[in-house]
Parts: C-alpha cells; sequence; structure tokens
C-alpha cells in the first residue's frame, strides 16, 4: 500500500487558493491514502468564532470537500484532511475522510488546543475507524496526540494506520509520535504544516513542519524538513500492524488488564 502525506503552508483565509495548490500537488502523486494537515484550507489562527465561522464549511456538501472528493475520485486514492466545519450553530475543528467512491467519514477533533477553546465546540464523534480496502485507518487530530488514549482507542478498534492531521507549534509531537506506534504497534501519518502566524495582535505562532511516516515498531520510515512545503509517498505493508507480539509469551494487546484500569475511566 502506498501511504504519504501533504505539508503545506497555508495563506490565510484564501480558501480557494489553498485548495488549488493542494490539488495541483496531488494531482502529481501516485497513493493510496494520503493525510493532509489540520485546517489545511483556510489557516489556523482565527482571531473569533464567528471568523472560525465564515471560513468553516459543511461536510460533505461544502467546497473543500467537494474539491477532495472530486480529486479523490480521479486519482483512485483515499484523502484525510482538515477543515473547520460547520454544522448548525455549532463549529468544529475536523477532519474528512474520502475515497474513490465519494465522501467516506468524519471525525471532530476531541482534545482542544489552547485557544481552540474558543472557537470551536468540543468534538463529539468519538474516535472511529474506517475500512478503506487493504487497511483500516483511524484518525486524530493534532493535540489528541498528546493524550496516549487517542491511539490507543482507534488501535483496540482496528485501525492499522493512525491518520493525524495536525497544525503543530508545540516541539514534542514528532518524539512522541514513535513512542505512540511502538505502544501500539500501528503505522502513523502526521501531515503537519509550516510558516508562521500574527493576526489581530496575537502572538506569533511558528508551525514546526517536520511531517512524518513512523511504522510499527517505531522507526520513523520518512519525515520532511521544519520548514518547506512538501509531500512523503512510500510504500507499505499494512499487515505488519496485526502483529502485536512483544515476544513469543507477550501480546501487547492481550496481556492488558483492563479491570485494573479504573483510574482511567475517572
Amino acid at each position: 500500500m502506498r501511504i504519504g502525506l501533504y505539508q503545506n503552508n497555508p495563506t490565510f483565509g484564501e480558501v480557494e487558493k489553498n485548495v488549488a495548490d493542494a490539488v495541483n500537488t496531488i494531482s502529481e502523486l501516485s497513493a493510496d491514502l494520503l493525510v493532509l494537515p489540520e485546517l489545511f484550507n483556510t489557516g489556523y489562527q482565527f482571531l473569533s468564532r464567528n471568523e472560525a465561522a465564515s471560513l468553516a464549511e459543511e461536510i460533505p456538501g461544502g467546497f473543500t470537500c467537494r474539491a477532495m472528493m472530486k480529486l479523490a475520485k480521479e486519482k483512485k486514492m483515499h484523502i484525510v484532511f482538515g477543515v473547520a466545519e460547520r454544522k448548525g450553530d455549532f463549529v468544529y475543528n475536523s477532519a474528512a475522510v474520502v475515497g474513490p467512491s465519494g465522501f467516506v467519514g468524519l471525525y471532530r477533533k476531541t482534545h482542544l488546543f489552547d485557544e481552540e477553546k474558543l472557537l470551536f465546540d468540543p468534538g463529539d464523534t468519538g474516535f472511529r475507524v474506517w475500512n478503506i480496502g487493504g487497511a483500516t485507518i483511524g484518525v486524530m487530530i493534532c493535540f489528541d496526540w498528546f493524550f496516549p488514549e487517542s491511539a490507543r482507542i482507534l488501535s483496540l478498534l482496528g485501525a492499522d494506520i493512525i491518520c493525524h492531521p495536525a497544525n503543530l507549534v508545540l516541539p514534542y509531537c514528532q518524539y512522541a509520535m514513535p513512542v505512540r506506534c511502538l505502544e501500539n504497534r500501528v503505522f502513523s501519518i502526521t501531515a503537519n504544516r509550516t510558516g508562521t502566524e500574527k493576526r489581530g495582535g496575537k502572538k506569533l505562532l511558528t508551525y514546526t513542519g517536520n511531517s512524518l511516516i513512523v511504522d510499527p515498531t517505531g522507526q520513523v520510515l520518512k519525515a520532511l524538513n521544519g520548514t518547506g512545503v512538501g509531500t512523503i509517498v512510500l510504500e507499505v505493508d499494512p499487515k505488519k500492524a496485526k502483529d502485536k507480539r512483544v515476544t513469543t509469551r507477550n501480546d501487547l494487546f492481550e496481556d492488558r488488564r483492563p479491570s485494573l484500569y479504573g483510574p482511567l475511566m475517572q
């Protein structure tokens, strides 16, 4: 299976330009699964909830989702991408999954980061997985990585590959994702953005780039640098994520003892 990612530096608010840039780049790629960053089409530093709502779209009926569905059909690939979603009076930081046959599914960010709490409603979908043929994928968004429960739940639900759209400003995630993959024996695709934003007198945000793909042993298969726009596509065997053995006597999931994990639910 050929999996990959797109690392971009969007121009804030210029949705049509940002989507066109992505479409033009992805059109040159050959992949089965591609992951784009969080809020790849709008930029990240909204000044208010009203501004976020004004740039948010319905899923799957909005401009961005329709463009990505058209691209997925033409390229015969599955695409995971982050967008601001408008649903009635609610505004979510979401990720959509589309494929050759159209819309596949939707995930709304569970763990909102910093000022996102002023802009978005808490995600209500819970963690979800989808079988896309050849692999089962799960989705989490950016700050979700900080909570090991996110990757664990997706893995327990059967995800072979965790798709991780991100707009990372903290320096830790790229070091942590190999651990998330190792402790769950899954692949991960973290698609981050680059560049900076400083709008409306807010503090400067610098995005860390360094998008990466990690295998179930915690090995970084390939990563981009911290500043450039670019892509990665490589071939993996998703079946490797089915093997949860650590030793001949230890299976990562069979050795779990949930009856002793009560405090995790408090």
